[in-house]
C-alpha cells in the first residue's frame, strides 16, 4: 500500500502523510489481514519527514481494530502505543478508514 493520510474523510482533506507499508491473509476463516505498516508525515507541521510504525492484526469484520504502535523515527523515536482503526466507507475497492492513534515517544525524541 502507499496510500494518502489526510486531516478528513473526503477527497478535499488537507493532506498530511502517506500510509506504506503491506498486508497479507492472516486467517482461513476469518476475513483478517496481518498489516505492516509505516506512516510518514509529510506536511509542514512539527511532525514531518517522522514515522510511525504500525503493526497487527485487522479483523475488517469489527467495527473497530487495535493494532500496536511499534516504534517511530524522528519525533517518535523509541514510540509505543496503539492505534484505533475503524472502517468509515467501503466503495468497491475503495475505503475510507478512521485512524486513532495514542503514541507515547520518548522525551528525547522531541528536539529531533
Amino acid at each position: 500500500m502507499d496510500d494518502r493520510l489526510t486531516e478528513g474523510p473526503t477527497p478535499a482533506s488537507r493532506v498530511i502523510g502517506r500510509a506504506q507499508g503491506f498486508y497479507v491473509t492472516a486467517s482461513l476463516g476469518d476475513p483478517a489481514m496481518l498489516l505492516a505498516m509505516n506512516v510518514l508525515f509529510t506536511d509542514d507541521g512539527p511532525y514531518s519527514g517522522s514515522s510511525l510504525a504500525v503493526m497487527g492484526r485487522n479483523d475488517i469484520a469489527m467495527p473497530e481494530r487495535e493494532l500496536a504502535v511499534v516504534g517511530g523515527t524522528g519525533a517518535f523515536r523509541m514510540a509505543t502505543g496503539y492505534v484505533l482503526w475503524k472502517t468509515a466507507s467501503w466503495r468497491g475497492r475503495n475505503a475510507v478508514l478512521e485512524l486513532d492513534a495514542y503514541v507515547y515517544a520518548s522525551p528525547a525524541a522531541a528536539g529531533a
